[in-house]
Order: C-alpha cells, then structure tokens, then sequence
C-alpha cells in the first residue's frame, strides 16, 4: 500500500493535516511528507506543542492553523487516531490518504487508511514511506524524523528493536549526530511549566495494589509534563485532567513496567471514550482524551480503571501460587 500512497502523493496539491496540539512525531511526518511530495502545506488546527513550535521555528517551517480544504487536490492525515482529533476538519474527504500508528480505528471508513500499530511512532512509516518511494533524506527531514521518533518513544524507554534500526539507519543516511536531535527535544520547563507541576503534585490523589501506585489530579495546563512528574515522584500510573468550561482534556502515562504487564493505556482511554461519548486513545504507555463532561468524574473511572487492572493481576498471581 505504502508504494499506491507513494504514487497517489506525486500528484497535484495537497494539504497535510496534523492532530490537534501536534507533538513532533506528528510535526515530522507532516514536513517530510510536504519536502518529499513538494505543492503541500501543513496544517494543525489545534496548534503545536511546545517542543514542535521549537522544532517549526528551527526548520523554518510554517504551519497553517487554518485552510480551505476545497482548495487542495489531496488531503493527507497524519499521526491522528481518529478524524475527531482535527477539530473542525474532521470531515475528512473521502479520497483521503490517513497514515498512522495508533491502535486501528474503524473511524476513518473506506478510505485509504495504512495503519501500523506494532510501530512506535508514525515517523518509521513516513521513513519507510520515503524509501519505498526512492527519496533521500536530507538532514533537515533527517532531523524532523529522528525527533518525532524520539519523543514518541518517550527518550527510548518505550522503544523496540525495530524504532532503534530505523533511528539508527535514519541517522546514517542524514549525517546527523544524536546531539543535534535532543538539542531541539530536550527542553527545560519555563516557570509556567513548573508551577503546573507542583500544583498538579499538590492536587495529587493515589490509591494503591502492593507495590503498584495510581494517581489523579487536576490542573489547568501542561497535562501530560505533570503526569511525568507524578511518575518521577513514584506513581506507576498517572491522570491528569483539566476543565474548560463544559469540556475536559485529560493526559496519561504509566511506566514501562506497566505496559510489559498488560496494561495499555491508548486502549483504557478510547473505551472510556466510547463509554463516555468522548474521544481517547494513544499508545501503551501515553495516551489522553478529550471531550465534554465533569473531568473529576472522567478522572475517577480511569483510576477505577488502572484500579481494577491490578487488582486483576493480583488476583492472578496469587491464583498460581502453590
């Protein structure tokens, strides 16, 4: 399929769309995509994250907020779970092209739809892309892959042998040095960022099954870096929502330990979502939901949730003891 995609992407003028609060893993497959299959423009309804304004700015890249999608021949969907996450362009044409690596979604319908989720980050896929379409990769593309890769394997921990081939081989063929990627991913948090992680710390509510720890809280910014700190301060798994008038936006993340066990939490937030009418999903271990409701309640059923998981797993091992 991916040589069809490569095909399909030589002609006429195309537009690729990003998720909303684009990471760089998203950011990465948009500006290869547009360098590779030049006459395309990149667009995030929902804005860029902080680390991808940093990345936007190095390449020089702008990015859309907005656009008239009757004014493209192609539209190209990237990196997105499902059509819900692009805002007021989740009606996507039907001879769109959607390239991913989160869980399958039957959302996207009958259109052309390559999804791999055993893949780490979707920036594999744009590199496997441009491979089977013959393209080299120059740095910048090099740069923009190789980040997208990076954060999304949350810094390796998260990796398998197969992102660490691609890395690898990626950062041969673009001549780049591991230094010049984490100098556009490795961040230091502004005062904002840290005030939001010690009133998400101060807000914190746990529960515990042995040894295993789970906990919410609720803030208003930076969602998923307060979730970091809630595990960097000894949490296995953590929630973190915040409310917007009648909407909520919620984070998540669990350690790797908790995701060789079983525990996934891309596929504990989408249900919650169909449960809820609301829009979740990610990968094992980082994912979020979006949508309306009361996020205290929303946060509850996920500790439920991861709760119940462990709960289960206990029961299991004690079940197998002689």
């Amino acid at each position: 399929m991916l040589t069809m995609i490569a095909e399909r992407l030589k002609q006429g003028r195309k537009v690729i769309l990003l998720h909303g609060n684009a990471d760089p893993d998203a950011l990465g497959c948009g500006y290869a995509i547009a360098k590779a299959f030049p006459d395309a423009d990149i667009c995030a309804p929902g804005g860029l994250d902080k680390i991808s304004k940093v990345i936007a700015m190095k390449l020089n890249l702008k990015v859309l907020d907005r656009m008239d999608m009757t004014e493209y021949d192609q539209v190209v969907v990237v990196d997105t779970s499902s059509p819900d996450q692009l805002g007021e362009f989740s009606s996507v044409p039907a001879n769109a092209i959607i390239i991913d690596h989160h869980a399958r979604s039957d959302r996207w319908g009958d259109r052309t739809y390559y999804c791999d989720d055993k893949k780490k980050s979707c920036a594999e896929i744009v590199y496997q892309l441009l491979r089977v379409a013959g393209i080299g990769i120059e740095r910048d593309v090099g740069l923009a892959l190789l980040a997208g890769m990076l954060t999304d394997s949350g810094h390796f921990r998260y990796s398998n042998a197969g992102l660490l081939r691609s890395f690898a081989d990626l950062m041969e063929e673009a001549g780049l040095e591991i230094d010049e990627v984490t100098s556009v991913t490795d961040l230091e948090p502004d005062v904002s960022e840290r005030i939001s992680q010690l009133k998400g710390a101060q807000r914190i509510r746990f529960d515990r099954v042995g040894d295993r720890i789970v906990a919410i809280s609720v803030g208003s910014a930076y969602e998923s870096s307060v979730c970091k700190g809630m595990l960097a301060i000894g949490a296995d798994v953590a929630f973190v929502g915040s409310q917007r008038d009648q909407s909520f936006r919620l984070s998540a993340r669990a350690r790797p330990e908790m995701v060789r066990m079983g525990f996934h939490l891309g596929k504990v937030l989408e249900n919650i979502g169909v449960e809820t009418s609301n829009d979740g999903g990610g990968h094992g271990g980082a994912a979020g939901l979006v949508g309306v409701g009361d996020v205290e309640a929303i946060l509850n059923i996920c500790m439920q949730r991861a709760m119940d998981f462990l709960r289960e797993k206990k029961r299991s091992r004690e079940s197998l003891s002689p």
